[in-house]
């Protein structure tokens, strides 16, 4: 019997390196930075990585991916804005032969793919619908549930709302990308009072370490997860692909820590979609709402 659960997602907001590459080129003063643009050498392409890690653990996780409009499909007073110029030379098609080809790989795999709503989509319905529906042409079958870009939320409950209205059973997007811990309560919430299920995000990697300081993030995952041990709690943590790479140290060693460490303390490990097919399975104990 489990004594909690630990939901491992993954926010795919950069699988290439593009500009990344020429500002760090500069700001480091290193051209062999640039060599990332070079065909064939992207250090931001962590899938097979990824997934050896979490295979090698015997755990698997949720990858939510992005469908941005380009700057042609955005309003004109938009293409003054540098943030959108930024989001669309970043961009990529999940209908590509590459990304198509990793997005049934991971799922074969038994991975859970989802979606990740683009930044102005959690109070378009419209919009999302249409973001869902490219995903879901790329994977070959529906998907159930995901999180908003930069956690983005509209007040009362409206993305919600949008959520549950085009399909989905339940989003991770109620949490903080500066600050970690249970703030939203130890368990998933149900907003509505039906199926739909809210997980709140519990820590992304880059809350959990600040300037560099992997022992203090260590004791932070180490508090976090006998919280959860002695609540029966549910939860859930945010690694962004890309810091997996070689040009972040420290991020991958403290990410399967994390995970070693839940299995040792008997938690089950895995992605939101499972568990939410598995909130009142008795062999959860109290994981349950």
């Amino acid at each position: 019997m489990a004594e909690f659960a630990l939901c491992l997602t993954h926010d795919v907001d950069r699988p290439y390196k593009t500009y990344q590459a020429i500002s760090d080129a500069l700001i480091e003063r290193d051209l062999g930075q640039l060599a990332a643009l070079r065909p064939g050498h992207n250090p931001y392409w962590q899938f097979e990585s990824l997934m050896g890690l979490e295979d090698d653990l015997g755990v698997r996780s949720a990858f939510y991916f992005l469908s941005e409009p380009g700057l042609r499909n955005r309003p004109f007073q938009q293409w003054c804005n540098p943030r959108y110029w930024i989001e669309h030379l970043g961009r990529y098609d999940v209908e590509t032969i590459d990304l198509t080809n990793i997005v049934r790989a991971l799922d074969a795999g038994g991975w859970e793919v989802g979606l990740h709503g683009s930044f102005n989509s959690f109070d378009d319905r419209d919009r999302l619908r249409e973001e869902k529906a490219k995903i879901e042409r790329a994977l070959g079958h529906e998907v159930t549930g995901g999180r908003q870009h930069f956690l983005n939320l509209a007040p009362g409950k409206e993305t919600w709302r949008h959520h549950r209205a085009i399909g989905l059973d339940y989003d991770s997007s109620l949490g903080s990308s500066t600050e970690y811990g249970f703030q939203h309560g130890h368990e998933p919430l149900r907003p509505f009072d039906d199926e739909f299920v809210v997980f709140p995000l519990t820590a992304m990697e880059t809350a959990l370490v600040e300037e560099g300081d992997f022992a203090a993030a260590w004791d932070a995952c180490e508090g976090l997860l006998t919280e959860a041990a002695d609540n029966d709690a549910v939860m859930t943590v945010l690694w962004h692909p890309r810091l997996l790479s070689d040009d972040f140290p420290g991020y991958r060693e403290l990410y399967r820590r994390l995970i070693e460490r839940a299995l040792e303390l008997d938690a089950w490990v895995g992605p939101p979609g499972e568990l939410y097919e598995r909130l009142d399975d008795p062999e959860l104990g109290a994981i349950e709402v």
